[in-house]
């Protein structure tokens, strides 16, 4: 196996990495603003208040993109495999 190769592999893994975690990141996020305003607009400073909506739709998010998480972690996976002889050289 060449060091390209091993480059490229790595280079695959980390692109998986960051489109499975992606989504996640920005609903996180977009969830937390919106919390945030709220929380400025009502002057409301409970912790219990962001924290447990955050998990909520953090959670939903999880179980929506699960199926499609799924497929290209599995997708990834059978690539990879896949060409084990070709690595093993």
């Amino acid at each position: 196996m060449t060091p390209d190769s091993v480059v490229e592999i790595v280079r695959q893994a980390l692109l998986v990495t960051f489109w499975l975690g992606a989504p996640l990141l920005a609903v996180g996020f977009a969830a937390s603003v919106a919390i945030s305003l709220v929380q400025i607009a009502t002057s409301m400073q409970d912790s219990a208040f962001s924290t447990i909506p955050r998990l909520v739709v953090f959670l939903l998010a999880l179980l929506l993109l699960l199926p499609w998480m799924l497929q290209k972690s599995m997708a990834y996976a059978v690539a990879l495999l896949g060409d084990l002889g070709r690595y093993a050289r």
